[in-house]
């Protein structure tokens, strides 16, 4: 079975071959199962784009089968229950453990193919969030930012999200989307100069994204202030997100500050990684399930000593760069058990330990001349410690970047105007 099948469970053969059939015929994947065994044999190989399950089966109802999926993690998929006879207290239950819809046999077509439709759909969103809120542990860190959230919610004003670079935006972003309505996220930033009202049109009564605000220019900034005006106009919750500080966009001389005047009503600050350091080992862990499950590594898994090794580095590029570390263990990993040794190989790449060397300063020097060189080297080990990454070297050294980049020149020191992404 692939993960991108529709997996059929029902013990009548004859509804088996039908409903596969009529969705072969529309053009999907399936993969079919008699009865709750194979269910879970195949379960455990992949995660199928969705589930179709008949309630009453011999070996075990598909109400159990569900609620064993729901306990061990595995119910990350849409799973619509089939039942002929089954009472409304039945399909209330399925529901609230996790089951997406019911569909009531005989299933007539047209019914089927739409809530096939809409479960994929569904289960689209559900998967590019590649994490969500319940997966990030249950650290108290975590659970003030939940709490924040809920708050937050009951509330319509727009939400600025504060952090440091991949820390997770757009998935602390999707606990204010309600399924069914639209997200929606620009595809350039121009977007916000060039047509607001489309935008906000296509986010009518749902959410729209904003990613890193704090890179928006003159022109966007004014785009995006006029959007504000409008949002309750087309009922749409506005999300923003910024992971340069906030001090350091006050005084930047290309930032509105009636921007963000406008959005600080609301502010979140997402914790860093390394904040609750206790629950890395169990999102890593999931990213890992997650990423053998899609199909996008082979099976691999991760020894007690690898976790251990992942739980004691800093992770300066927060759940991004552990996405992208884990998925590369994953792939260059020549074993199926993934060790210490390969975990510390590539973090080691990012390790910084370097000893505090002798000042070898010349102090007979003039103090400005003295002071020049100080500053040199104060710059080319922040450079260096941060691997080029001028964003960061800017917040480290509490200097705007703008204002970095002039004293850099007047040092002579050689630098390059980018961001390495973490």
């Amino acid at each position: 079975m692939r993960s991108s099948d529709i997996l059929i469970v029902d013990d009548e053969i004859g509804i088996r071959e039908l409903l596969s059939e009529i969705l072969q015929d529309e053009g999907y994947t399936v993969a079919l199962a008699e009865n709750a065994e194979v269910a879970r044999q195949l379960r455990n190989q992949t995660r199928p784009a969705l589930v179709l399950l008949d309630i009453w089966m011999p070996d075990c109802d598909g109400v159990t089968l569900l609620k064993e999926w729901a306990k061990s993690g595995q119910l990350n998929m849409p799973v619509v229950m089939m039942s002929g006879h089954a009472s409304i207290d039945t399909a209330v239950e399925a529901t609230r453990i996790g089951a997406f819809d019911f569909l009531e046999k005989p299933i007539a077509l047209q019914k089927l193919l739409t809530t096939v439709q809409r479960a994929l759909k569904y289960g689209d969103m559900q998967a590019n969030t590649s994490l969500n809120l319940d997966k990030l542990g249950k650290s108290e860190p975590v659970q003030e930012l939940k709490r924040q959230l809920e708050r937050v919610a009951k509330v319509r004003s727009p939400v600025l999200l504060t952090g440091e670079p991949g820390s997770g935006f757009e998935l602390v972003a999707r606990f204010f989307h309600q399924g069914n309505t639209p997200w929606v996220t620009p595809a350039k930033q121009d977007q916000l100069a060039d047509a607001p009202l489309e935008l906000l049109q296509k986010a009518n009564n749902g959410v729209l994204f904003l990613p890193e605000i704090g890179q928006f220019n003159r022109r966007v900034q004014q785009g995006l202030l006029f959007l504000l005006s409008k949002l309750d106009r087309f009922n749409v919750r506005l999300i923003c997100s910024c992971s340069r500080p906030l001090q350091e966009l006050l005084i930047d001389p290309e930032c509105d500050n009636r921007l963000l005047t406008a959005l600080s009503s609301v502010i979140v600050p997402i914790p860093p990684l390394r904040e609750h350091a206790e629950d890395i080992i169990f999102i890593a862990e999931q990213i890992l399930t997650e990423l053998v499950e899609s199909k996008q590594v082979p099976t691999r898994k991760l020894t007690t000593a690898a976790l251990n090794a992942l739980r004691q580095y800093d992770w300066p590029g927060n759940l991004e760069q552990l996405r992208s570390i884990i998925k590369s263990l994953a792939l260059t990993s020549e074993a199926d058990d993934i060790d210490a040794p390969a975990v510390n190989k590539v973090l080691a790449q990012f390790r910084h330990d370097k000893p505090i060397e002798e000042t070898g300063f010349d102090f007979n020097l003039p103090l400005r001349e003295l002071r020049e060189q100080l500053e040199r080297r104060y710059f080319e080990y922040h450079i260096s410690l941060e691997n080029g990454n001028m964003s960061r070297v800017a917040q480290k050294v509490g200097l705007e970047r703008t204002h970095l980049y002039r004293k850099l020149k007047q040092l002579g020191i050689k630098f390059a105007r980018r961001t390495v992404e973490e």
